[in-house]
């Protein structure tokens, strides 16, 4: 088995297509038709990836996106016909870690569901190695005010832990671990998500806004991560 995937649709033709697909790839499905149903089932079981619609019966997709964010990391891709900016940078500012639009390609969709798998495991293994290993030494990286923690997977900021997630916490590494580097929009997509960059550069967008209003006192005007207009980004305090 390649995985345990709660899938979150209202919609039984779609729900079923959906299904059948990942099942022949592997992975073992639990169906949710409603946000009452959806919360039922992530509260009794352990998955690797979260398949979300927005539009539900009951309890809202975003709902329950904030619900599970509150207690949990496992990924989670968006699912939805609402494919509006405003929508997805909801989806994402929320901590989605993906998104799709209807209707997708089955083909797509079991790629993505494989990446964030993949991606979310090693970061747990990388993580438990970090806490475990006595070979490594567990020094915190600083810069300006941020203590960042790369084997313990730790952000400080005077002294106060902040919490971020998998993706927010690796973008925030790279810039800390190369501070003279530059990195454009395909660079962090490439190496923080681990796919192809296809130029949607919301996706990058709302996870660096997200980041900045984490560690910058004043995010309009960022003292860490600084913007090169046209280029990218680089650190800024050093």
């Amino acid at each position: 088995m390649r995985g345990n995937v709660l899938l979150i649709e209202d919609d039984a033709s779609i729900s079923e297509m959906v299904s059948d697909y990942l099942q022949k790839e592997g992975y073992h499905i639990t169906l949710a038709e409603s946000g009452t149903a959806a919360l039922e089932r992530f509260r009794e079981g352990a998955y690797d990836l979260v398949l979300l619609d927005l539009m539900l019966p009951g309890i809202s997709g975003l709902e329950l996106l904030q619900q599970f964010r509150s207690t949990s990391r496992v990924p989670i891709l968006i699912l939805s016909a609402k494919d509006g900016e405003v929508d997805k940078a909801l989806g994402l500012r929320f901590g989605a870690d993906d998104y799709m639009a209807k209707p997708f390609s089955l083909l797509e969709l079991a790629a993505r569901v494989e990446a964030s798998i993949r991606r979310a495991t090693q970061y747990a293994a990388d993580a438990a190695a970090g806490r475990e290993s006595t070979a490594e030494v567990s020094e915190a990286l600083i810069v300006g005010e941020l203590h960042v923690d790369p084997y313990n997977y730790s952000v400080k900021k005077r002294g106060e832990e902040l919490k971020l997630t998998a993706k927010e916490f690796n973008i925030l590494k790279l810039f800390v671990q190369h501070p003279t580097r530059v990195y454009t929009k395909a660079m962090l997509y490439e190496l923080v998500w681990g796919d192809a960059y296809y130029g949607d550069e919301n996706v990058i967008n709302v996870h660096m806004r997200r980041l900045r209003e984490k560690i910058e006192d004043d995010p309009s005007n960022p003292r860490y991560i600084k913007t090169l207009w046209g280029i990218g980004y680089r650190l800024g305090e050093q």
